[in-house]
């Protein structure tokens, strides 16, 4: 299979998953420039990709160099705007405007919660708790030791759980 042919194989795969975590680590929906350098990166690199990891680990890798220099780029820019996750709830008949609004709030105080975080905790939780990587995995990604990430893990949502008001069980 030529190398463009697995670059686009993976997009469909793995472009929505690579949007998110995008998403999640910039604070920013409008990501979409960034997958697709996440993606021209992962084309003219393809040649070191050994296959150790998964194409989706790999991708993960990538997405989090690409969000570290966007981050760079804006601190030096000096423009720190930043758009919540405000997309629509699901509208269900049985549930009531005052439920919707009560869910759309305690995601807003979620995320805001997460974009408070330190950097290495926002990093872990977004790898295993929303996107569900393994250890391993996000180890990979982040290029930590197995430990590390379980620690720094726990340590995260022990920070999470506190921003949120207390120690709940989720």
């Amino acid at each position: 299979m030529r190398r463009s042919e697995i670059i686009s194989e993976w997009f469909q795969q793995y472009h929505q998953d690579v949007y998110n975590f995008l998403v999640y680590y910039t604070g920013k929906l409008d990501t979409e420039d960034l997958v697709q350098e996440v993606f021209i990166k992962a084309l003219n690199g393809i040649d070191r990709f050994d296959g150790r990891s998964s194409p989706k680990t790999w991708l993960f890798s990538i997405a989090r160099n690409v969000a570290v220099d966007e981050s760079r780029k804006q601190k030096r820019r000096g423009s720190g705007r930043t758009v919540t996750l405000d997309k629509a709830p699901e509208v269900r008949s049985d549930r009531s405007p005052e439920d919707i609004l009560q869910d759309h709030e305690l995601k807003r105080q979620l995320y805001e919660s997460i974009q408070s975080l330190k950097s290495n905790y926002r990093e872990v939780l977004i790898l295993r708790g929303i996107k569900d990587l393994t250890v391993a995995e996000t180890a990979a990604v982040l290029g930590w030791s197995e430990s590390k990430v379980k620690t720094t893990y726990s340590r995260a949502i022990k920070t999470l759980r506190m921003k949120q008001g207390g120690t709940r069980d989720e």
